[in-house]
């Protein structure tokens, strides 16, 4: 069973949250709420976004890199971490 299935509603849960927050901002734009406060949302779903991300890298790496059942599957996991880090420092 993947680390995802397992962890489900604690993930959905951060989720469910992180929207929350976005609908938060949709608010304060729609009530021309001053810019810091507006900041202040978006640096709090930037956190909130980066510890999920934080947690579900983690997860894989214990689940699909340091316990692999293979060297391919071993490579195929950092490839992706790979791909995915390029994607997130662009």
């Amino acid at each position: 069973m993947s680390h995802t299935v397992r962890e489900q509603t604690k993930l959905l849960s951060r989720v469910r949250r992180l929207k929350g927050q976005m609908e938060a901002v949709e608010r304060a734009l729609e009530a021309e709420r001053p810019c810091g406060e507006i900041l202040q949302l978006l640096a709090s779903i930037r956190g909130a976004l980066t510890g999920l991300t934080g947690e579900i890298l983690e997860d894989h790496l214990e689940e699909h890199v340091l316990q692999a059942e293979s060297d391919t599957a071993r490579r195929q996991a950092v490839s992706e971490i790979s791909d995915v880090l390029k994607t997130y420092l662009r």
